[in-house]
């Protein structure tokens, strides 16, 4: 069965569904680090951050894909001793879905709504409006790539994003 749009799940509607200790069959998250490029060094000195403009949910695949194509872009541009990139967000919200049978005779088979409580199918996390999503942390010659690469990110997540200045903007301006 195909995943269901991100519209689905991307706007909040209900209270937070996050106790995995009550429930069983929770998919893991997709998400494989959440650092990346040079974990060691602390003295970058600028800092950008991608924030969110709406208040959303990011499913983890979601977030797994931005995640790649920043790392990405960064690693060929910067190579990973000169940025350090942090995702801010864990996908604690659990996502459930009432599948329906499709096709022929499956008015047969299906039992409609009845006991259409749902199926845990994914994770998301939920965003405020204004968030920092990722952090990237670079040396001055690598800002307009961590930029870009911020840029890139965006267009994976599901909400309109705003690229912001953290630290050393007197550096970059």
């Amino acid at each position: 069965m195909a995943r269901k749009p991100a519209s689905m799940y991307r706007n909040i509607k209900q209270q937070s569904y996050t106790r995995r200790k009550y429930m069983g069959g929770v998919p893991g998250v997709q998400i494989i680090h959440f650092d990346m490029g040079d974990r060691k060094r602390q003295d970058f000195p600028i800092k950008v951050s991608l924030c969110a403009d709406e208040r959303c949910a990011i499913r983890h695949t979601a977030l797994e894909a931005a995640r790649i194509t920043a790392n990405r872009y960064m690693t060929n541009k910067a190579d990973r001793k000169n940025f350090h990139m942090k995702l801010r967000v864990y996908p604690h919200e659990v996502l459930r879905e009432n599948k329906q049978a499709t096709g022929a005779g499956a008015d047969r088979i299906s039992s409609g709504m009845r006991g259409a409580f749902g199926k845990n199918v994914g994770t998301a996390a939920r965003v405020r409006a204004g968030q920092r999503i990722f952090t990237i942390s670079i040396d001055k010659q690598y800002f307009n790539a961590a930029k870009k690469a911020l840029s890139n990110a965006g267009q994976k997540l599901p909400t309109p994003t705003s690229i912001v200045i953290d630290e050393g903007a007197e550096l970059v301006l």
